[in-house]
């Protein structure tokens, strides 16, 4: 199974306010390599309400690279390759805003939110928030940290995929389970504004 789960947090409720951002890429059903990077917000400007979510404060970004700094290394691990995200609305939301931001070409991607997934994989489970799967997949994590927030997304298709026999092959893992696989471009369109909520 090959594909790479990503997360970002962000400074403010802007969507274009990314501080931090990881993925996680899988290669053949394991991780093949990980990235992971602190970003300057615009005008580095931070909300307490988020800083209280994640702890990133103005200090820790301060000497960080803009969006379009961290952006030729993030674009790698995306291209042409099927993204996961847990509760992709909000991390593709802020990839389209920082790439309009910054006025940079989008990638070509298709991507599957893990939240779909796991609600079709566990339906028995109270809800089915990052923290909530993370525990009953026997997964200690630090949540709202990027990297560690990614690699507890990417084991939620790695283990649906082991229950139903399709461990090898995402697209089959999400026929399966009747959960759709997104042009990037489509959540650019619908997505792509400067604002939304707290999410997962």
């Amino acid at each position: 199974m090959d594909f790479a789960a990503i997360d970002f947090e962000t400074a403010t409720a802007a969507r274009d306010s990314a501080c931090s951002v990881a993925v996680v890429e899988i290669k053949d059903g394991r991780v093949r390599q990980s990235f992971s990077a602190l970003i300057r917000p615009p005008e580095n400007r931070y909300n307490a309400f988020n800083i209280k979510i994640h702890g990133i404060t103005p200090e820790d970004t301060e000497t960080a690279p803009d969006f379009a700094g961290v952006w030729p290394e993030l674009a790698a691990h995306l291209e042409n390759k099927i993204v996961v995200a847990h509760n992709a609305r909000f991390d593709m939301g802020v990839l389209a805003s920082c790439l309009a931001g910054a006025g940079l070409r989008a990638p070509t991607f298709f991507y599957a939110d893990t939240v779909a997934i796991a609600r079709k994989a566990w339906p028995e489970l109270a809800n089915h928030k990052l923290d909530t799967v993370g525990a009953f997949l026997g997964l200690k994590f630090q949540h709202h940290d990027a990297l560690e927030d990614a690699r507890v997304c990417a084991a939620i298709p790695l283990c649906a995929g082991r229950e139903l026999g399709t461990v090898d092959d995402f697209p089959a893992l999400v026929r399966t389970l009747g959960v759709r696989l997104i042009p990037f471009g489509e959540a650019r369109a619908s997505y792509g504004t400067r604002r939304g909520g707290w999410r997962r």
